[in-house]
């Protein structure tokens, strides 16, 4: 019998420090979904929906309730099994070893520490309208920023968590004093209206279509709520704070990208709004902020991006190792992988290896290619994950539920249905990207049958 089947029922004495509370676990979840996102994804979803400020907000809206149905099936999961590595754990014990590894695996290789590295990235990037940074300069500080923050995680959780709480709370008021200006001195009317804004005449199916496709932009900043999981054994009481923060932060989120994009509609007119983004002008949050505030705007904004891709980083750094962590414990990886420091108790070989991997793709070129090609992989992986709920349920009748979802089954198929419908129209509207995002868990398949040799051979001696 593999050990991910007796873990369910059986007490394990915990690693890890329990030192992140409700907010410590909020700040974690907001700091990773609120980057620098939230000023620019706008353009991407007005696209997808013909220019569209009703089906736009509308689409915003849907996918901050995809993301908190999906978020409720995993705070049962995370409630009911609060061990480091989250979602490599559910797919371990709900599937096969091989599911956890190939998420973990993707993770370790390319959208972990491609996440990481794209965010120290554009950090440094940002600056370059007001500093002028050199593509090596740049670099350089990306490396200088993985490697800190690196560092600091490495002395603890409890450190990792006060950064993500002051950086979470720092990065909320440059936004909300852009949306309450924009509510204040905003003298626009927004037309919402459900129809594309060229008058084209479509049908039910093509509008259906156009949400579905720009429901998974909003998702783009909407990720990120998936990885308070990971740390679930160093939350204090996470049968009943984890829940707690995965609802609050994710309901919290949604209203603050759907007020955020109003105020957007409120300052700058349509038109445009049309002639900006057809301009290669995506960054309309800024736009705002500079028509109510002046030079003092884009300053603010500037503040806010920095702020926010500062504590995603953070977040991030945090969050991925114990992934790692978790895929050694179960035996299919590296074994210095699931060891924990013995005074900061953090995976920190994990921690280190992170680091590596995301400073070699620092050094790679055409990035954001590289972080792109794991997004049909990851929603594949969520999905998975949402639909252990039932087979936990039915393979773990026994186990412990101390929070339980909404509406089961119901909310959970439903849930499904959605991130299936959505992974389909990715297929169909961006084949090439979502059928290369796979290669990575496929390469991954090989991988872990050397591992499962090795262990094999090991149980045997």
């Amino acid at each position: 019998m593999r050990k991910n089947e007796t873990s369910t029922t059986e007490p394990n004495k915990s690693e890890f420090k329990q030192e992140i509370g409700v907010f410590g676990g909020a700040s974690i979840i907001g700091g990773i979904m609120i980057g620098s996102g939230i000023f620019y994804l706008g353009s991407y979803v007005l696209m997808r929906t013909g220019m569209s400020m009703g089906l736009s907000l509308l689409c915003w809206i849907i996918g901050g309730i995809v993301s908190l149905l999906g978020g409720l099936c995993f705070a049962e999961l995370g409630a009911s099994r609060p061990v480091a590595g989250g979602m490599v754990v559910y797919l371990n014990e709900a599937y096969h070893p091989i599911a956890g590894f190939l998420f973990g695996f993707t993770s370790w290789l390319i959208s972990g520490a491609g996440s990481i590295a794209a965010v120290a990235i554009a950090l440094p990037t940002a600056l370059r309208a007001f500093v002028g940074l050199s593509d090596i300069a740049i670099k350089i500080i990306a490396i200088g920023l993985i490697i800190g923050l690196s560092i600091y995680n490495y002395f603890g959780v409890k450190k990792a968590s006060i950064l993500q709480n002051i950086s979470m709370v720092a990065k909320l008021i440059p936004i909300a004093i852009i949306m309450i200006g924009a509510f204040a001195f905003g003298s626009q009317t927004p037309d919402l209206s459900l129809a594309p804004a060229d008058g084209s005449n479509v049908g039910l199916s093509e509008i259906i279509g156009m949400i579905a496709f720009a429901t998974v932009a909003t998702l783009w900043a909407y990720e990120g709520w998936t990885n308070l999981n990971n740390v679930a054994e160093e939350i204090k009481n996470p049968k009943k704070n984890l829940p707690l923060a995965i609802i609050i932060t994710i309901t919290a989120i949604t209203l603050i990208y759907a007020l955020f994009n109003f105020a957007i509609f409120k300052v700058i007119p349509h038109n445009e709004i049309v002639t900006m983004i057809n301009d290669g002008n995506y960054y309309l949050g800024t736009e705002v902020a500079k028509r109510i505030f002046g030079n003092i705007g884009g300053t603010i904004v500037l503040a806010g991006m920095l702020i926010s891709m500062f504590g995603s980083l953070n977040g991030m750094i945090l969050a991925f190792p114990r992934n790692y962590y978790a895929m050694a414990k179960e035996g299919h990886f590296f074994k210095s992988y699931g060891k924990t420091h013995p005074v900061y108790k953090v995976p920190h070989i994990s921690i280190i290896s992170q680091c590596i991997i995301s400073i070699a793709l620092v050094l790679f070129r055409n990035l954001d290619q590289l972080t792109s090609m794991v997004v049909f992989s990851g929603m594949l992986f969520n999905v998975l994950v949402i639909a252990a709920v039932i087979i936990y349920r039915k393979k773990y009748p026994k186990l412990d539920k101390p929070y339980k979802i909404w509406g089961y089954p119901t909310t959970v198929i439903i849930t499904v249905l959605i991130f299936i419908g959505l992974m389909l129209n990715t297929l169909i509207e961006d084949p090439i990207t979502a059928l290369i995002g796979l290669v990575v868990p496929a390469i991954g398949c090989f991988v872990y049958l050397y591992f499962d040799k090795k262990l094999k051979k090991e149980t045997a001696e």
